[in-house]
């Protein structure tokens, strides 16, 4: 039985002897197991993701606890959830999709940029070795690393700078993320990937987006198709205005 919380409201009951008297509803507390279980069941596995790392990951992160708190009721929904303007939570399917993709495993050295407040970054906590976050909002920034404490995350860290400058001083990383959408990559980000690793984002083309990965071998990246998606741009990789005189 899922956990009741006691509210009361004052609703006039009239007694034989004409009393008014208040009286204690009964309303249930969300049951954010069960959610994220949903979520899991008809989000995630109907996507063709089935690695147990991952699953276990969606699984035991509460996505709930790195939203707003008034979108908390809207933690578990099939569809990015707004953190601010051009910056999103990428929906369970987008998200689970491209950790798939990235194929991480326990010795990786991740990089997570755009963590927004937390949860990527602490599903990829649980997938790699460490993980250097970046946000641009400082608030955000702040709140990312609150969430992530309070949540015992202890292997990564947020910084708060520029998303297209990354972080080279930790770097060079074996993966590299990018929690929405882009229009171009600067080279000094991707000159911030290990020889070997790999980069996943989201390419907005028009109102199109395609996930792609990008292999590193000898400081080439080699793209590949991995699914389809959508997201706003992320600022700092919009295509640069072109101006005719």
């Amino acid at each position: 039985m899922p956990p009741v919380l006691c509210v009361a409201l004052n609703i006039g009951l009239w007694h034989v002897g004409g009393d008014i008297s208040d009286a204690m509803v009964v309303l249930p507390m969300p049951d954010y197991n069960a959610r994220r279980l949903t979520m899991v069941d008809t989000q995630v596995r109907p996507a063709d993701v089935t690695k147990f790392p991952i699953i276990d990951a969606m699984m035991a992160v509460p996505r709930e606890a790195y939203v707003p708190d008034d979108k908390r009721e809207v933690a578990y929904v099939g569809e990015n959830i707004e953190l601010s303007r051009d910056r999103v939570m990428l929906d369970p399917r987008s998200q689970a999709k491209m950790l798939d993709a990235l194929d991480i495993v326990p010795t990786d050295v991740i990089l997570d940029l755009g963590c927004g407040l937390g949860y990527s970054t602490a599903l990829l906590a649980r997938l790699g070795e460490t993980v250097v976050a970046v946000e641009q909002d400082p608030e955000m920034a702040a709140e990312a690393q609150r969430n992530l404490s309070e949540q015992g995350v202890d292997n990564a860290a947020v910084i708060a700078g520029d998303l297209n400058a990354g972080a080279a001083k930790h770097g060079p990383y074996d993966v590299i993320i990018i929690e929405g959408a882009v229009q171009r990559l600067p080279k000094s980000l991707t000159a911030q990937l290990r020889d070997g690793g790999r980069i996943g984002c989201i390419f907005m083309e028009g109102a199109l987006g395609v996930a792609r990965i990008g292999h590193c071998l000898n400081g080439h990246i080699s793209w590949r198709y991995a699914f389809n998606a959508s997201a706003p741009v992320v600022p700092g990789f919009e295509l640069e205005q072109e101006f005719v005189f």
